[in-house]
């Protein structure tokens, strides 16, 4: 995956770090990225794994653009409302770098699609707003032996982890599920900042694991409140798997 001479001067601000030089930006042009949802999170998430030059960024929603969506969604604008947002997306992302492979799904995560999807791809950034999506993408995820990368937003707060990482904790190691999560709405009011915060740290976690840094949130769970201007982080334990 050798980089073109206009690739070179694309990604300069890359390659003159020295973490990442030349051999780095090849390897972020050799990986190919799922992310699950094309809204809030997914909305910064595309744009920076886009201009940071990864080879293919799979998009998936079934979802189209509404006004409300606006506020904090700004893959968009008001031309938009109606209209698909993965097909949007796609379009807006082959025109900021035509270098990239940009594959759109304008179908929902399920269970009858979720492996033969995910096969195709090396990391997958959750970016959905339902509880029951993120088990469907951690159960995919540990069968093929990928990695998850997990964000969450609510109100002021997020959440940001790395699940199923050189057989680190799974997303059922934090959260054990529950039939009641089916049918689990979470609060739907969020400051429009958030996202972009949440999603940029995805992005940066995903850049880590592609270059093979320390550091990645692994066994980690990170949490922001940007109202109070407080960052935690906890420690994710492991489980004993029943045989």
């Amino acid at each position: 995956m050798s980089l073109t001479s206009k690739e070179k001067e694309r990604y300069n601000r890359h390659i003159i770090l020295q973490d990442i030089g030349i051999r780095g930006q090849e390897k972020i042009k050799a990986t190919n990225v799922l992310v699950v949802g094309a809204g809030g999170l997914g909305s910064p998430i595309l744009y920076y794994l886009t201009a940071a030059g990864i080879g293919h960024v799979g998009i998936m929603d079934d979802d189209v653009v509404s006004e409300s969506n606006l506020q904090r969604q700004i893959l968009y604008d008001t031309t938009h409302v109606g209209t698909s947002k993965a097909t949007v997306a796609a379009d807006k992302l082959n025109r900021l770098n035509p270098f990239c492979r940009i594959t759109p799904y304008t179908t929902r995560l399920s269970q009858d699609n979720a492996l033969e999807i995910i096969s195709e791809y090396d990391i997958v950034i959750d970016a959905t707003d339902n509880l029951y999506a993120r088990y469907l993408i951690n159960d995919a995820c540990v069968e093929l032996n990928k990695p998850f990368i997990y964000g969450s937003i609510c109100e002021f707060s997020g959440q940001l982890s790395v699940f199923n990482y050189h057989d680190g904790p799974t997303y059922r190691d934090l959260f054990e599920y529950s039939d009641d999560i089916k049918n689990f709405s979470q609060p739907s009011g969020v400051i429009g900042a958030l996202p972009g915060i949440i999603g940029s740290l995805q992005v940066n976690e995903t850049i880590k694991i592609i270059l093979e840094k320390p550091g990645v949130l692994s066994g980690k769970l990170l949490t922001i409140d940007i109202l109070n201007n407080t960052y935690l982080t906890f420690t994710i334990q492991k489980k004993a798997r029943s045989l």
